[in-house]
C-alpha cells in the first residue's frame, strides 16, 4: 500500500495548457545491507565500466608505501542498481462537505497548539458563522490549517465568503478561506529503471573503521588505471548495520 500523501498549492500558477498535467517528483527509498555502498559517479561511463568489470581488488594499505607481501586487499562486487519509478498514475480528486482549508495565519510566534484552539473557539460560535468543530489539524510543510465541522451545511457559506477577519490575542486578522480537496490513488503502474551513474559494491568486510573504509573505497574508485573515476558521492554501511539510500532525480 503506498503511503498516504498531503498535497498542498504553493502560489505556482501555469499556462492552462497545463492544467491536466500533474507534475512528480519521485523520491524512491533504497535499502542499504549492511557491508556495502553505493558510489556515484559524475560520468555514466565510468560506472558502466566499474559495472562491467564486477569484481575490484581494492587495497587497504591507504596509500602506505608497502612490501608486496605487507599489503592488505580487500575483494568487493560492483552490480548496477536498478529502482521502480512511476510510469503511469491517476488520482481520485474529492471536496469534502465539512472541512474548511484555513490560509494566510499570522505568524505570533505561540504554540501550534494554542494557536489551533483560537481557530476552532472562533469557528465553533455560530454567530460567527461556524459550528461545532470535530477536529483541527495544522499542516507543517504550508503553514495551514484544515477544520471539520460535525455537521453538514457549516463548510459551504465559509468557503462562499472567502476571507474572514478573525480575533486571534489582540489583534484581528483576515484569514482565507478555501474547500479542503482529498485525493486517493486509484491507479499507479511502475516501472524498473537503471541508475546509470549509480554503482552498488558488496562484499565489503568490516575491515577498517566507517570513515577510513568509505576514504579507501573513495580513493580507489576515482584511479583511472583501476577503471574509476571522478565521485561525486559514496555512502557506505557497515557489516551488521542497515541503512536506507534515498534517490532523487538526477538533475545532471
Amino acid at each position: 500500500a503506498l503511503p498516504e500523501k498531503k498535497m498542498v498549492f504553493k502560489g505556482l500558477v501555469t499556462n492552462k495548457e497545463d492544467a491536466n498535467k500533474l507534475m512528480l517528483t519521485p523520491m524512491v527509498r533504497y535499502p542499504l545491507l549492511g557491508g556495502s555502498a553505493l558510489i556515484t559517479f559524475e560520468k555514466a561511463e565510468v560506472a558502466q565500466r566499474i559495472i562491467e568489470m564486477k569484481e575490484h581488488l581494492v587495497e587497504l594499505s591507504c596509500g602506505e608505501e608497502l612490501e608486496e607481501f605487507e599489503r592488505c586487499r580487500m575483494r568487493v562486487q560492483a552490480a548496477p542498481v536498478d529502482i521502480l519509478l512511476p510510469s503511469a498514475l491517476e488520482i481520485s480528486l474529492a471536496r469534502s462537505s465539512r472541512s474548511i482549508l484555513v490560509s494566510d495565519l499570522p505568524s505570533l510566534g505561540i504554540p501550534e497548539e494554542a494557536l489551533l484552539d483560537k481557530l476552532e473557539l472562533f469557528f465553533s460560535k455560530t454567530k460567527n458563522g461556524g459550528g461545532e468543530v470535530e477536529s483541527r489539524e495544522f499542516l507543517d510543510d504550508s503553514g495551514q490549517v484544515v477544520l471539520t465541522f460535525a455537521q453538514d451545511g457549516v463548510a459551504e457559506p465559509l468557503i462562499a465568503r472567502g476571507h474572514i477577519q478573525v480575533l486571534i490575542g489582540k489583534g484581528k486578522y483576515e484569514l482565507k478561506i478555501s474547500p479542503c480537496m482529498s485525493g486517493d490513488i486509484t491507479n499507479l503502474q511502475l516501472q524498473p529503471s537503471r541508475c546509470p551513474r549509480t554503482v552498488l559494491l558488496s562484499g565489503i568486510p568490516d575491515v577498517l573503521g566507517e570513515e577510513t573504509m568509505r576514504d579507501t573505497l573513495e580513493i580507489h574508485f576515482q584511479k583511472s588505471s583501476q577503471g574509476g573515476g571522478e565521485v561525486d558521492t559514496l555512502a557506505y554501511v557497515p557489516a551488521g548495520r542497515q541503512g536506507v539510500a534515498v534517490f532523487t532525480e538526477d538533475a545532471g
